[in-house]
């Protein structure tokens, strides 16, 4: 790749800001250069097909799975910027594998501090190119490569954005951690009578401030979720716990709630529920943003079922298993906790099933909220190994399920 193409990687790139990582994928598989794009530390962030049929070629496997320096390049980091120290606009390496082999050249672009790299088989390099074909599609690689570059550009300004709009969420939600917990704490005391008596009218609007303050502090420690889950920072702590003390703690605290709405909340949980190993905190979140998102959507009058049972994931079992030790069990035995919350709200259509788990998406615009429980919830099971879903349509209840596996490591 030119000095110009990687010059360019940093250019302004002022209302492309919306270009999708999936438009540039598909852009970088029209050239014909071996390419990807990787982090300072190795991390790969973007290849395209010729890039990544070339390093299969070479005996390498799925791209995602690779470090740069690693398993690519096979050297430290140090040696490549020790040349680009130097003042060398490229470095160039050849990789061996056996009796393959395939030439890399190793560009480094400033803003934001990755690398770009392109590939080659050592037989492309050393055959002939025909003039005639190179003059005959010319101009339209140069129009690609203009283009290209620009999308790039715009993409890498993109992650600098979104990785600079993580951390102002993620010191926001902390600096009103403290000052939120203080004040509910003052709410607690008035409402226990501590500081003196209430009038029916004082304990009111102590309750509905009290209540808005709670919802304060969702939204605070959802930002603080989805900064942690953003940055690649969350760690489950998972312990031997009881699913069953989980959600009833987890019914008990927002019955208040659902009461001051008028909203039925019922709860039930299968005794025959094993204990088995979750992060308590984490599960409680993703059940704690169902049920929010069930009493924002139900109306005064209705119901909420929150519900769990042991469950028979078939998928597990074969994945887990070879097909020998599945026919010793003929019998389907529970491998997985389903939980599930039901509401009589109005229900969602088809269409909207998949896209309510994305980030910051409201299908009802008229409720409150930042559009991201939802995806939050899906990422604290995701990260059990489990899988959530949504079964409604326009004119009835929504109910929402998720599994979590009883064999977690």
């Amino acid at each position: 790749m030119s000095g110009s193409v990687i010059t360019s990687l940093t250019a302004d790139t002022s209302g492309s800001g919306a270009v999708q990582l999936g438009l540039v994928n598909r852009l970088l598989d029209t050239l014909d250069q071996s390419l990807l794009v990787a982090e300072r530390g190795g991390r790969i962030i973007l290849a395209n097909s010729r890039a990544k049929k070339c390093l299969e070629s070479i005996g390498l496997g799925e791209v995602s799975d690779l470090n740069l320096y690693d398993h690519i390049l096979q050297v430290e980091e140090k040696q490549i910027f020790r040349e680009i120290e130097k003042g060398e606009q490229e470095v160039k390496l050849t990789l061996t594998r056996g009796d393959k082999k395939a030439a890399a050249t190793v560009n480094w672009v400033p803003e934001p501090d990755w690398l770009v790299v392109q590939f080659a088989p050592l037989t492309d390099i050393q055959a002939a190119p025909d003039p005639g074909a190179q003059i005959t599609v010319q101009e339209l690689l140069q129009e690609r490569e203009i283009t290209y570059r620009n999308l790039l550009a715009a993409y890498l300004k993109l992650q600098e954005v979104n990785r600079q709009k993580t951390v102002f969420l993620a010191s926001a939600a902390h600096e009103l951690k403290t000052p939120l917990a203080v004040i509910k704490g003052y709410y607690d005391l008035l409402l226990a009578g501590s500081l003196g008596r209430l009038s029916e009218k004082q304990r009111d609007i102590l309750e509905e401030s009290k209540e808005s303050c709670e919802r304060l502090v969702r939204l605070v420690s959802m930002f603080l979720n989805y900064s942690a889950l953003e940055s690649g920072k969350l760690v489950l702590q998972l312990r031997e716990n009881d699913m069953r003390d989980c959600l009833d703690e987890l019914a008990k605290r927002w019955s208040d709630a659902f009461q001051r709405k008028g909203v039925r909340l019922e709860a039930t949980f299968d005794p025959s529920i094993p204990n088995f190993r979750f992060d308590y905190q984490k599960v409680q979140q993703a059940a704690a943003n169902l049920l929010d998102n069930a009493l924002k959507h139900t109306p005064g009058g209705g119901s909420v079922t929150l519900r769990a049972i042991p469950h028979f994931w078939e998928r597990r079992v074969a994945e887990a298993s070879p097909p020998q030790e599945r026919r010793r069990f003929r019998l389907p035995r529970p491998n997985s906790v389903e939980v599930s919350v039901t509401d009589t709200g109005p229900g969602i259509a088809p269409e909207h099933h998949q896209e309510i788990f994305e980030d910051f998406v409201r299908v009802d615009r008229n409720t409150t909220g930042m559009g991201l429980g939802l995806a939050i919830a899906k990422r604290l099971v995701q990260a059990h190994r489990g899988k959530i879903w949504v079964e409604s349509d326009a004119v009835q209840g929504s109910k929402f399920t998720f599994l979590l596996p009883m064999d977690q490591i």
